[in-house]
């Protein structure tokens, strides 16, 4: 075979085995999402970041109301896998805000990209939630000390023995009506979230129930004791009492909207739970799991099904909303360098 013959044929078997490693690459990871890193490279020599993170629609619409978000002028947001990360200011404090989107997956995703793409120095998590409480009001808000994921289970037969993860149980039969006789749907075990943590041992699991709120912004938060919250909705839509500022209750998280009196009566008395919601807990772990401070801020918008009639939450869904929005400005006014540095 002539040289050139030999030059040709080698050319063209590295050219067939090059194009589709282009292809490949093309697929793998497309031109859009390398702009947008582009973008958060620039971004993030303006940083470090608070990270704000709330869940969906009327709680954007609620923050950005309130008009303290000043978006920055050369890049005001950047767009990745979806969902758009606002970049701005606070109370002079710079942040990034996202929409997560409804339920624990979209709020672990959220909060994981947050984190391993921006320069963020903690996160703040923020929205409405049902109430268990009935020492608490509509309108009122919560910043949990605690939160648990009320939505791991294992669910067994009506006499089936209790999962060694599992820390409490709901029998149906129970809340048979009228009473007595098996229920076939047994019984569900609520069981211990696998936690992988940077402040344990490497592939290691732990298993705890409850997931702390970082104490030093736990603490900050409780001087906002005082803050002012809205009562009305609209000129003829108010509340009874004047809302307010709970710091330090409990709180749980589940993939369910729960509108169910005899069940949110049992998540109260079994875990002594006062905010209902379908995100926080899944933030607050993805935080704690890669050793960053995080708070969870939750305005009480319906009782969750004890109330009479139809769930209150499109009544005051927007008043919880704003209310929760006051004290996440109230709580970023407040922190100073010292209260963000990370575990």
């Amino acid at each position: 075979m002539a040289a050139k013959q030999v030059v040709l044929l080698f050319t063209l078997i590295l050219a067939l085995g090059f194009i589709p490693f282009l292809v490949f690459s093309a697929q793998a990871i497309p031109f859009e999402r390398f702009e947008s890193l582009r973008v958060v490279k620039k971004v993030n020599k303006n940083g470090p970041f608070l990270g704000l993170i709330t869940v969906y629609a009327p709680e954007e619409e609620a923050f950005f109301k309130t008009g303290v978000f000043r978006p920055d002028p050369r890049h005001p947001f950047v767009d990745l896998s979806g969902r758009r990360f606002r970049i701005g200011k606070v109370e002079g404090k710079k942040v990034i805000y996202v929409k997560c989107g409804v339920g624990l997956v979209n709020a672990a995703a959220a909060t994981q990209q947050m984190l391993d793409l921006f320069d963020i120095k903690g996160i703040i998590h923020f929205g409405i939630s049902g109430n268990a409480n009935s020492s608490m009001q509509i309108g009122d808000v919560t910043i949990p000390g605690q939160l648990a994921q009320t939505g791991l289970w294992d669910w067994l037969k009506p006499n089936a023995t209790m999962e060694p993860n599992d820390f409490a149980q709901f029998t149906f039969k129970s809340y048979n009506d009228p009473k007595g006789g098996e229920n076939q749907l047994g019984k569900v075990g609520y069981s211990t979230e696998q936690f992988y943590s940077v402040a344990g041992e490497v592939n290691v699991p732990q298993r705890p129930v409850w997931f702390n709120i970082t104490n030093n912004w736990l603490h900050l938060a409780s001087h906002l004791h005082g803050i002012k919250l809205d009562q009305c909705a609209n000129s003829t839509l108010c509340l009874p009492e004047k809302p307010k500022l709970v710091v330090g209750l409990k709180g749980a998280t589940s993939n369910f909207f729960i509108d169910n009196a005899a069940y949110t009566q049992f998540l109260f008395k079994t875990f002594g739970v006062t905010s209902l919601d379908m995100e926080s807990s899944a933030v607050v772990m993805t935080c704690l799991s890669n050793g960053y401070p995080v708070i969870a801020i939750r305005g009480l918008s319906d009782l969750a099904g004890t109330q009479k009639g139809d769930n209150t939450i499109r009544l005051f869904g927007s008043l919880a909303a704003l209310n929760t929005a006051k004290v996440v400005i109230g709580f970023v006014k407040s922190l100073s360098i010292n209260h963000v540095s990370r575990f």
